[in-house]
């Protein structure tokens, strides 16, 4: 099979196709290369933007796992009219070009963040979404102006993510639990705006499961899926860094509890892709913090701009 991993050298695609390429799939990837490459040597990578791609280098894959865009609430408010065009109308555009040459699937990275403001329930794929800030918009723009163009000859599967965390090649730490764990090793301590706001995470092994999931369903398989690996009060996200890296280093790690407001509070359910894709998560905020750890030697400057993406799209858009 051979698949189109569009944006495939960011946080994800970094772990994400070189797990492709092991199984045996044929994989090439488009990007801009903002983030620089961390694939492998061997990966077949063409720096170039996607609204430049035409019918014919589209029409030689299988199927697109779409993961390109701006990737979260800093780079959305900073630049709302670059978000817009490469959240929303980008995914549509490569789709509506994959219908057209005969691509049999398309798999798009949407998020919670669709949802907003859940007011402390259970949100599953048919609850509201309400979300306000322009990240979370266009998120959902782009999943729906794919989502209408699946057939029974175009499958669209969309992906809704949880806050995905974890060690890639294509490092971050502006991530809820990279980010403690850098405060944490850095400076022994954790700030916590708001203990009480729940987060769906999603551990980047995870995530990586979903895809082969979704890439392995039925042909006749269509939908939205919530893929987390649990859901967490940020409180919880605090405690479980502060106990897990005294535990591996043995130093005292302190907690500052802030109480901002944030209007930014969901948790989902994730039945439908268990039972639909057979996702099934197999880590923890634990896990994660573990796997940071163990690659804790590769990071050096924790405060390195490239880890941070509102950072380097400054620069970029500067």
């Amino acid at each position: 099979m051979k698949i189109l991993v569009a944006g495939g050298a960011g946080y994800i695609g970094s772990v994400l196709v070189p797990e492709l390429i092991e199984r045996g799939y044929d994989v090439d990837v488009i990007d801009l290369l903002w983030f620089g490459n961390y694939l492998p040597p061997t990966s077949k990578v063409v720096q170039k933007d996607l609204f430049k791609c035409n019918e014919q280098d589209i029409k030689q894959y299988d199927q697109i796992i779409f993961l390109a865009g701006l990737s979260n609430d800093p780079m959305a408010e900073f630049d709302p009219s670059k978000n817009f065009v490469f959240n929303a109308a980008l995914p549509s555009y490569v789709a509506f070009i994959a219908k057209q040459v005969g691509v049999k699937r398309f798999i798009y990275a949407s998020s919670c963040s669709v949802y907003g403001y859940t007011v402390n329930e259970l949100y599953d794929e048919d609850s509201p979404v309400t979300c306000g800030y322009p990240y979370g918009i266009s998120k959902l723009q782009g999943e729906r102006g794919v989502m209408q163009l699946h057939d029974k000859n175009f499958s669209v599967i969309a992906l809704r993510q949880g806050t995905v965390c974890g060690y890639s090649p294509r490092m971050r730490m502006d991530l809820i639990v990279n980010a403690m764990f850098k405060s944490a090793m850095t400076g022994k301590k954790i700030t916590v705006d708001n203990p009480s706001i729940w987060r769906p995470i999603l551990d980047i092994r995870d995530a990586t499961t979903a895809y082969l999931r979704a890439i392995q369903a039925d042909s006749s398989l269509s939908g939205i899926y919530n893929v987390a690996s649990g859901n967490y009060t940020v409180g919880q996200v605090g405690d479980m860094v502060k106990y897990e890296i005294e535990k591996l280093t043995g130093e005292k790690i302190t907690i500052t509890i802030n109480n901002k407001q944030d209007f930014r509070n969901y948790k989902v359910a994730v039945d439908r892709a268990k039972t639909y894709l057979g996702f099934q998560s197999q880590y923890a905020v634990e896990d994660i913090i573990d796997d940071l750890y163990r690659h804790k030697e590769l990071f050096g400057d924790y405060e390195k701009d490239e880890y941070y993406n509102i950072r380097v799209f400054r620069k970029l858009t500067g």
